[in-house]
């Protein structure tokens, strides 16, 4: 089972995108801030982070910046899902590690599962035997 860490402070948001994630099988685990998401990882380790850039206590770049620092999670993939739409927050997301950016009022939960489900199959593309 894919597993999915959403750090999201927007209660109903959450709840809407665990339920899109749950119905496609997905492992989900929530926190709605960043230091908490980073206290998740120490018992639950996901194969892919949802992170939204505006949070309290902590905001995802910093979030981010802490998840490619440290050995046991600079690895795995972290979408950015956020309504920050300005060109720098995009570029700043993805030079500080980020694999894809998703503005959350262009997509629909349906396209942003589908979207995981294909940067999930990019980093799992690489462990299938080759074709002979």
């Amino acid at each position: 089972m894919t597993r999915l860490l959403i750090m999201e402070d927007d209660a109903l948001i959450g709840r809407m995108y665990e339920k899109a994630f749950s119905f496609e099988k997905f492992e989900i685990q929530v926190a709605d801030n960043g230091q908490e998401g980073l206290e998740k990882l120490k018992s639950f380790k996901p194969d892919l982070i949802l992170l939204d850039i505006m949070m309290p206590k902590m905001n995802g770049l910093e979030v981010l910046d802490a998840l490619k620092k440290t050995p046991n999670t600079k690895g795995i993939p972290v979408i950015m899902l956020t309504n920050m739409a300005g060109k720098h927050d995009v570029e700043e997301a993805l030079k500080r590690g980020a694999v894809k950016y998703i503005i959350k009022g262009d997509h629909t939960p349906k396209e942003v599962v589908a979207q995981v489900k294909e940067v999930l199959a990019g980093y799992t593309r690489d462990d299938l035997p080759p074709v002979v």
